[in-house]
This record gives C-alpha cells, structure tokens and sequence, in this order.
C-alpha cells in the first residue's frame, strides 16, 4: 500500500533527510522546505522538490506556518511531516494543516494542547494514577499558597514553566527566602520565551535519572511501547548520550514504567509515536511529560527492536492499525547514540557554527550515522548547533561502548570545534562504563577530573591528525583551549 502520494517534510537538516529515507524506501515523493542561508544544504538536494520558505531567522522560515501550507498547497502533498523541533509540537500548526485538508504526521493538535501544558498534562496524570511529582496542583497563582506546599514537600523545590522546555524558566529554590526570586524570574522568561507566563513548583530531585518509554498508538486506541530509554547524560538540561534500554532496568520497574507510559498514552487519547518522559531517583519514579513528536534518539529504539518509528508514523498517520501487538515487540542487544554538536564543550557549550574544512564519518559493524553536514557545508549560526547523530548498535551494552570508542576515534570533523572529544571521553570514564549516571554527570567534580586523561587523549590525536592534513592550526587551538581549561578547572 502507498500511504501518501507526495509528503513536505516541515524541517531541516538530518531529521528532514531522516524522514525522506523513509519516505524513498515507501515511494513517496518528497518535498524540502529551506530558508536563505539553507539553499544548498542536503536535505534540499535530497528531496524530489525544495521551496525556499523565508529569511534565515526561523520566525520568517521554519516557524511561518502560513507560508509552509502554501508551499504544501502547491506543491500538491498530501501530508506534513514535522520532524522534531520548530513547529513539530505546535498545536496551532497541527490544526492548521488539518483546517488546509493535509494530514499532519503526529498525533492530534487537541492532543498536543493538552499535553504541551505541564500543568495540565500532569493533572491528567495523576487522574490517570499516574506517579506524579509532589507539588503546586496548578498553576502558581498565589505566592503565600507556593510557600506553603513548597514547606509540605521539603525544599529544594524547582519552579519551571508550563508551557516550557530544554530547562528555559526552570530555577530550583533551596529556600522560601529563594522561592519568591524564583517564581519571578520564572513568570518573566516564560512569558518571553514560550508567550506564557504560567509557572508550577514541585518537589526537586537532586540526581535523578531520565529514563523515557518510546509508545506508538493508532487511531482505534491500540497503543503499545517500544521499551526504554536512558536519557540522563545533558548539558543544560539537554541530552548529549542516550541509550536503549536503560541500563538499570529490572523486570519489575520496566513492567511498571512501561504500564504508567500506556496508561498516559490511553489517558491523552494518543495516537502516532510520542515518548513519555519520567525522572528516576531511590527506586520511584516520576512523570516529567511526554513528548508529542519524534523524538532525536528515536534511532537506537530502532537498533533494538528492528522497528522503522518515522515510517510507522506514516502508516498510522495514513489511517493504518498497527500490525503487531505488545508481545510481537522484543529487546535486541543494546544501542548507544551520541549527539554530534558544533559546539565548544570547554566554554559552556558555546555554538561554533563555520566551515567544515575535512568531513569523514565512520562506518563498519553495528554503525549508524545521520547527519545533514558534508565535506564543505558551512553550518548556519541561526539553527541548534546538533549537526549529527552517531549510533552503535551492540549484542550487549559493553560491545556497543566499544564500538561507540571505535566509531568516535574515526570520526573526522575539522573546521569547527564539536563535542567529539567530550563524546569519546565520556565512553572511555568507568562511571559511564558502570551505568552510574544521573542528570548532572557532567557537573560532578569527580566525573570532569576522571576525564582529564581522555580529553587529552583525543586532543593530542585529532591535532596529529590536523596537521597530518594540513589544517593544524584549528585543532591546535582546541587541544591548547583543553590544555588552558584543564589546568583552571581540573586540579
């Protein structure tokens, strides 16, 4: 069966080419949108059409919902797939694109409202029974009532904001001297950043784990869960490693997790791929919120279970029941994916968008690689500094850490500074080796000093490498800026 005769992929970048491999292989047409400075990125030669969409800021391109439905409406495609990011859980696009007659891949734009409320997502929940963090039941509307049910759950409490998201508007108070400053400067950036400024507090779990469950449901309610997944390694409350399945996992707490995602699924009327998010700390754990879209680490599912998510999106966007059940679905070997930034991890994470002057991605046993970059591409400073997502496939999660060091030590990214060298440091520290993460591995003074020797490791030899090629002089200045940033930060 064809499922759609033309899809616009509403993004750019690996997810937009990640969503048209799928689309190729189910032969359907594909078209690319892209802004100015995006005229000659791959995912726009990859497609079977491409529109330019606007100016390089994403509210005058990627964000223009108008503009991309009057691209859809020429272009004669028949659905929008958002990819993840932009609009992909924008519940005003959603419905836009179902008032035009298109089908929107994802779930239901009344869906994405609901659960694109923290507040409200999480009130469902706990009618569900859904294990839910103490804290405010709805939005902080008095001050004197946040004193008081931040003093019944215990401080350190976190305020965050509803409609928030990657940790914007988010303070912990250790305090109620702290909590009044928090809730303020919380209201101000959620308004700013989000257009609400709507804040809830809750009871703060100092080194949780972030483990997600990956669910797929079709439209007659047949929901089911692709397993887990370990999320915990970030960097400003954004992840950098995830794994699949999560390697603290027992019998007992995946039966229990994967229930409570179900029952969110059923309790939200969900249908298409969503990942219910939940934190994980003393053996509870906790619903965080669930993402309405495809998810970036939607990759190592795939290595594990042999299921293709983007182009289950598409069948069951297309109106088709899912064709197997719960126990058709089983857990093969262990998956690791890291996320590949143009960023500078020795200064705060700072984007280091240029020209990539030597491009070499890895291959062999067990290796994924997508990616939107190239030999030459010159990367935008306008968009998220993600540029490549390298996954390692394994029979077991040590023969994946393994290939994970393999497949980094290949990996050949000159011109700009990216975060291979904190990647490759990271599969090599016995804490991750262990499984012992949480959501501030990186902050942890004993985690940055264990470091130190593998981040010289691999700034020694990607500046032997550099100048092997001729283009010493960029990565000489990262392993000097290791070099200056160890010796003021690791003692």
């Amino acid at each position: 069966m064809k499922y759609f005769d033309k899809i616009l992929i509403a993004n750019r970048g690996e997810v937009a080419i990640r969503v048209m491999r799928a689309c190729r292989e189910l032969d359907i047409d594909t078209v690319a949108i892209y802004s100015e400075p995006d005229k000659n990125a791959l995912h726009v030669k990859y497609a079977d059409e491409s529109f330019c969409v606007g100016e390089a800021h994403p509210s005058k391109s990627y964000l223009n919902k108008e503009r991309i439905c009057d691209v859809a409406r020429k272009s004669a495609a028949d659905a929008i797939h958002p990819g993840y990011g932009f609009l992909a859980e924008n519940s005003q696009f959603a419905k836009l694109v179902e008032d035009e007659g298109l089908t929107f891949i994802g779930p239901s734009w009344k869906t994405i409202e609901a659960l694109g409320s923290k507040v409200v997502s999480k009130r469902m929940m706990r009618e569900a029974g859904v294990p839910v963090l103490p804290g405010t039941p709805d939005g902080v509307t008095s001050i004197d009532e946040a004193k008081k049910i931040a003093a019944e759950i215990g401080y350190p409490v976190v305020v965050k904001a509803s409609a928030g998201g990657g940790g914007i508007g988010m303070h912990i108070a250790e305090s109620e001297d702290q909590l009044e400053e928090a809730i303020d400067k919380g209201m101000r950036i959620a308004a700013s950043a989000f257009g609400d400024p709507t804040v809830f507090v809750e009871k703060y779990l100092a080194k949780p784990r972030h483990i997600e469950i990956q669910v797929l449901a079709d439209a007659k309610g047949n929901t089911l869960h692709l397993y887990d997944r370990e999320c915990s390694i970030q960097r400003r409350h954004q992840k950098l490693v995830e794994e699949a399945p999560c390697p603290i996992m027992t019998p007992d707490l995946r039966e229990r997790m994967t229930a409570s995602a179900i029952t969110a699924a059923k309790a939200a009327n969900y249908t298409n791929a969503g990942t219910v998010e939940f934190l994980y700390a003393n053996g509870n754990y906790y619903f965080m919120e669930v993402n309405t879209r495809l998810q970036v680490e939607h990759t190592i599912t795939e290595f594990i279970t042999g299921i293709d998510i983007v182009k289950k999106q598409i069948a069951i966007a297309a109106g088709e029941d899912l064709p197997m059940g719960q126990e058709d679905v089983s857990i093969r070997g262990h998956a690791i994916e890291c996320r590949i930034n143009a960023e500078d991890p020795l200064n705060n994470f700072s984007a280091d968008p240029g020209k990539i002057v030597r491009y070499r991605s890895p291959g062999g046993p067990g290796i994924r690689v997508d990616s939107g970059i190239h030999n030459g591409y010159t990367i935008p400073p306008h968009y998220d500094s993600m540029i490549s997502k390298l996954c390692a496939w394994g029979a077991d999660r040590e023969e994946a850490i393994l290939r994970m060091r393999r497949a980094l030590y290949e990996y050949v990214i000159l011109g700009v500074k990216t975060t291979l060298p904190l990647q490759y440091a990271i599969m090599r520290n016995p804490h991750f080796i262990a499984g012992d993460t949480h959501t501030h591995f990186l902050q942890e003074e004993h985690i940055a000093k264990s470091l130190r020797r593998y981040l010289y490791e691999e700034a020694t030899r990607m500046q032997t490498l550099a100048a092997s090629l001729r283009h010493g002089k960029e990565v000489a200045a990262i392993a000097a800026a290791v070099d200056v940033y160890l010796r003021k930060n690791v003692k």
